[in-house]
């Protein structure tokens, strides 16, 4: 990822509507299949650090990331446990953990299958991976550049890779659905845009950006009962028997 990304990130993932709303359905489908107290959880690419700091509230959690200038936001939160790595070689121990929580990681790297594999080498019996990822490779455009993916997925790609590597798909589905439709606007405008690629968050004033969170909460409730048919992103979480 550029950078400057990364210093947009931190200024932004406390309150803007996109983050929250990623964030709190994460750590709401965490909690539906995690039901040990203190889990051990692993945030996998943990950027700067917001993922990291709610889950020390109620897990042991450790951060892993292969961008010193993320880990070095993730300081500047005084966030501790601190690892720096990459999807598929992770330096932890078989069975390390009881969750992973990977929110917008596996496109970032070449080698997803390897991730998935690395994902579930790392969990224990019974552990989840919650993860999103970004969909429908139609709507790949400067964002996509600007943020080094390699690809977007749709929900039956993302189970089949669970699946191979072991995983038992608990969870696939969409999110972001009810602002889908702009999404796809707001995609196709931006491909026509000319200069260099940019990743694309909107400003919205203060009552919008209330509203798209809350927009985004309810669809978090609606997420942890059943699949959503379309969206943005696909959601995910994956249980090792």
């Amino acid at each position: 990822m550029n950078p400057d990304e990364y210093t947009k990130m931190y200024e932004l993932e406390d309150h803007y509507w996109w983050f929250v709303g990623r964030r709190g359905l994460a750590l709401r489908l965490l909690r539906k299949f995690v039901t040990r107290d203190k889990p051990d959880v692993l945030d996998l690419g943990c950027g700067t650090g917001v993922v990291l700091r709610e889950l020390s509230t109620w897990a042991h959690p450790v951060g892993l990331d292969m961008s010193p200038k993320a880990l070095g936001y993730c300081q500047t939160r005084d966030l501790k446990q601190l690892v720096k790595g990459d999807g598929v070689h992770l330096p932890f121990k078989d069975g390390s953990f009881d969750a992973i929580i990977g929110l917008d990681i596996f496109e970032h790297i070449e080698d997803d299958t390897g991730a998935f594999a690395e994902a579930f080498r790392v969990l224990r019996p019974g552990g989840v991976v919650v993860l999103s990822v970004p969909a429908f490779r139609s709507l790949w455009g400067p964002h996509d550049v600007a943020l080094h993916h390699f690809r977007r997925y749709r929900a039956s790609e993302v189970r089949k890779k669970l699946r191979a590597a072991g995983f038992e798909a608990k969870r696939v589905g969409y999110s972001v659905f009810f602002l889908f439709p702009v999404v796809v606007v707001w995609r196709i405008f931006e491909k026509r845009k000319r200069g260099p690629a940019k990743a694309s968050l909107v400003n919205v004033p203060r009552w919008g950006n209330r509203l798209l969170a809350g927009v985004q909460d309810v669809e978090a409730s609606m997420i942890q009962r059943f699949d959503l048919p379309w969206g943005s992103s696909v959601i995910a979480v994956g249980k090792k028997p």
